[in-house]
């Protein structure tokens, strides 16, 4: 299975296309991260009092947890317009030149996956962030000349899975940087309830946890997860969603009632099976069972970590007793390596 054929990956796909429609448009209607809402609030209600553009605005988190949406409930939420592009999509200076002389006073620039902004590009933006101005050259050689365009205050929302690899200078023209955290149980309930009457899709309680608790902690999964199940349930069931049904859904999809599928699963068995548990190399790993190493390192590791499955250690990648004990393999302690 390739990582962009994975229901449980969280990066979007092409059918996510549907899930626009279900994205909250006001704060009040976000559901989790609370004390991103609160602080977010905040600051939007003070820019609207004094009728200014909102400060500069980072996102930052793993993919699928609502960075997108929060973008465009920032833009409702202040009454402007929003233009949305993204890092790989602007390749020279003079694209970035093009999308800020078309902006007005106190619209929305997002910018998605901004961790990858070219050098030149991120040498525009600079200026445009701080001052409000563009710097264009004219002409060449010894005829050349600058002239500085002034642009109306409008405000950047930047989004990144990767903020180690965003740019000190472009991390500090941010004046309000949010990290998005896996969502808790409850609110994924509220998630997929919401998104189940959205849909029509009729749904109980049981039907709903179930979805909820092997979805990762991501919204994307768990609307992803829904519509695979609503189409179980269409077909095979009388097209409610009950825990029953749910359940028969998503074991035929191979996700298991803690979300991991079978690429999670390969990871820890080769892991236990393969090398006695670990350490054992990322490189190595990925070679074992056919897949990239940025893909387990990216996606795979970061679920594993937050149940308590894996270690990092210096020497390489260790299987924890929870581990042993999901996948049902007895854990001999004395024969796992002592790690200072």
């Amino acid at each position: 299975m390739t990582d962009s054929s994975r229901l449980l990956d969280p990066e979007a796909k092409p059918d996510d296309r549907l899930d626009a429609a279900l994205r909250p448009q006001r704060l009040v209607d976000v559901i989790g991260q609370e004390q991103v809402k609160e602080n977010l609030a905040i600051l939007i209600a003070a820019a609207r009092q004094r009728k200014e553009a909102l400060d500069h605005v980072l996102f930052y988190g793993p993919p699928g947890l609502g960075k997108t949406t929060l973008a465009h409930v920032v833009a409702n939420e202040m009454g402007v317009s929003i233009k949305v592009t993204s890092g790989p999509a602007i390749e020279r200076a003079g694209d970035l030149a093009a999308i800020l002389t078309n902006l007005r006073a106190g619209d929305v620039l997002f910018i998605d996956e901004i961790h990858r902004l070219g050098k030149a590009v991120e040498e525009v933006l600079y200026p445009a962030m701080e001052d409000y101005a563009l710097d264009i050259v004219i002409g060449k050689g010894p005829s050349a000349r600058s002239i500085r365009l002034k642009l109306p205050r409008f405000t950047v929302v930047g989004a990144t899975t990767r903020l180690a690899l965003m740019t000190a200078p472009l991390r500090a023209r941010f004046g309000a940087v949010y990290r998005l955290d896996y969502y808790d149980l409850a609110a994924m309930q509220a998630i997929v309830r919401r998104a189940a009457a959205k849909l029509n899709v009729q749904a109980d309680d049981g039907g709903v946890e179930e979805i909820a608790r092997r979805s990762r902690g991501t919204p994307r999964v768990a609307l992803r997860l829904l519509r695979r199940v609503r189409d179980y349930a269409q077909v095979r069931a009388d097209g409610k969603i009950t825990r029953q049904v749910a359940r028969q859904a998503l074991d035929l999809l191979q996700v298991d009632p803690l979300g991991l599928d079978d690429v999670d699963r390969r990871v820890l068995k080769t892991i236990i099976t393969k090398y006695n548990g670990g350490p054992v190399g990322l490189a190595t790993i990925a070679a074992s069972i056919s897949e990239e190493p940025d893909t387990i390192m990216d996606v795979v590791e970061p679920y594993l970590l937050q149940l308590g499955f894996l270690d990092r250690t210096p020497q390489g990648r260790v299987a924890t007793k929870l581990a042993y004990e999901h996948l049902g393999i007895e854990y001999n302690e004395e024969s796992q390596p002592r790690l200072l």
